[in-house]
């Protein structure tokens, strides 16, 4: 992740590795061959993926398919794109190798970016996981409410919060010239006080702790939602009535082997993306940060050789770019998280082998899937799948 000015001079430019760039800089010259091809095809991929994403929660909203879950896809997405559009500016700067032409606000916008990404996504997956559990869990309540109010509360919540921990980024200084003319993003600043480290140490692990509290509650709501349908259970065929059309439904709590795939798939499509692009890189960070630090005495000081903050340093290089894959890798969640989602797909690359047309036509077979599911849980006591 990005550092604010103080965060800066204090891990880039303590680290007491001589390079090419300047006087105590710690780098790690692989990244200036592989973060330009890494995330050239990451811009593209994803690019297509989510705006392919947006063009499917927009038919699948003038279907009237999908709810609380359809908000979180359609932010989530939106937070994705706007890391890919960051995306060529990194890839030019690290093409150059680490010398950024651009305006220092570009620095900062990009870099801001990156981190709203990062942990808007960690914190909307989250919300996904918690969404899924309750219509696995409590089928019942979750048939009978409608929870788009409580999606967009939440959605205001996640963005209001992770602007609000990027604004010291978007506010102070990105960019530093060394003794070569070189201009680094973010990077390569000179020493600070014993103190003022301390409270850069302090953020990047309270921050931290907030990741693992996130991925904890992920992989308790995914567990508990394999330990739900993988438990065998006798048909219970119950009546609840709907708050939109104060109509009485009738649903099951069984799911037929299909839907337990799909739900199970989905679920290890979350943890998968967590442990992927999240994980390795909240690991790394507390023990890299403590190494570029160099605290002189006291709390935070450790005695590693140059070796050692060298191949942290190569590690923290590598769980960066693995972060960037998550918005490649959303859009796989979605696939597996809603039959809905999932059944348009399907139907739309049909057509496209079919040469018909497209969205419409689409659209049309989801609604008459809808409607199809729906009056066969109310006439053959089918189960509620995951919508």
């Amino acid at each position: 992740m990005p550092f604010t000015t103080k965060e800066q001079s204090a891990v880039t430019g303590s680290s007491g590795q001589v390079s090419s760039v300047g006087d105590g800089f710690l780098d790690s010259k692989f990244r200036y061959v592989l973060f330009p091809v890494a995330y050239s095809v990451i811009f593209i991929l994803g690019l297509f993926a989510n705006l392919y994403v947006l063009f499917v929660l927009r038919c699948l909203r003038q279907a009237k398919a999908m709810g609380e879950i359809r908000i979180y896809m359609a932010n989530l997405t939106i937070a994705d794109l706007l890391f890919v559009c960051a995306l060529p500016f990194w890839i030019d700067y690290y093409s150059r190798d680490g010398n950024w032409v651009y305006q220092d606000f570009m620095c900062r916008l990009t870099g801001s970016l990156f981190f709203v990404n990062t942990y808007s996504s960690i914190l909307f997956l989250g919300a996904i996981s918690v969404n899924r559990y309750w219509a696995v869990t409590k089928p019942l309540n979750a048939a009978s409410s409608d929870h788009r109010r409580r999606g967009i509360i939440v959605c205001v919540v996640i963005w209001v919060l992770t602007v609000a921990m990027a604004v010291p980024y978007l506010t102070s200084t990105g960019i530093n010239t060394d003794k070569n003319n070189i201009t680094h993003c973010f990077e390569g600043y000179q020493n600070v006080t014993d103190s003022e480290k301390r409270t850069v140490a302090a953020t990047h692990f309270t921050i931290i702790g907030v990741f693992f509290v996130c991925f904890f509650l992920v992989v308790v709501c995914n567990f508990l939602i394999a330990r739900t349908l993988l438990s065998q259970t006798p048909p219970q065929s119950s009546t609840v009535k709907s708050r939109k059309s104060n109509r009485n439904i009738s649903i099951s709590i069984r799911r037929p082997r299909g839907v337990k795939r799909s739900a199970l798939q989905m679920l290890l499509a979350v943890v998968g993306v967590f442990v992927l692009s999240f994980l390795p890189h909240h690991i790394i960070q507390g023990f890299w940060t403590l190494a570029v630090l160099r605290i002189s005495e006291g709390w935070g000081h450790v005695k590693w050789d140059q070796d050692t903050r060298q191949l942290l340093n190569d590690a923290h290089q590598i769980t960066l770019l693995l972060m960037g894959l998550n918005c490649i890798l959303d859009p796989v969640v979605y696939y597996f998280a809603t039959r809905k989602f999932r059944g348009f797909i399907m139907a739309h690359f049909k057509n496209i082998i079919k040469g018909e047309g497209c969205s419409q036509t689409s659209t049309s077979e989801l609604s008459m899937d809808s409607k199809y599911h729906s009056q066969g849980r109310n006439s053959k006591d089918q189960p509620p799948e995951m919508d």
